[in-house]
């Protein structure tokens, strides 16, 4: 039975994302950090029906991910609990041995 349900979930979740990409987004409005400046590299987001989002970099804007709203929901809560954060550049772990 937990076959046949996983089965069911992936090919819904299959059709949302290719009814999501056939989405037609020429005309969306493309918003980004606030301060940001035009010239600046930076992360854009625009807002598309059903609560969805696309995302691109302003440096690259002809490649768009698109997220339904559960997958952007799950992706601002992991952001806002630290999920994403990175360590800072050339600090290495280390396991306690130094």
């Amino acid at each position: 039975m937990a076959d046949a349900e996983d089965r069911e979930v992936k090919a819904r979740k299959e059709r949302e994302r290719d009814e999501l990409y056939a989405l037609d987004i020429s005309g969306v409005e493309w918003h980004s950090a606030p301060g940001t400046e035009q010239h600046e590299e930076r992360v854009e987001i625009a807002y598309l029906p059903e609560g969805a989002v696309a995302m691109r970099s302003s440096l690259d804007p002809d490649t768009v991910l698109r997220y339904t709203e559960a997958e952007w929901r799950a992706f601002v809560l992991g952001a806002r609990d630290g999920e994403f954060d990175l360590e800072p550049a050339g600090r290495e772990t280390t396991s306690g041995a130094e």
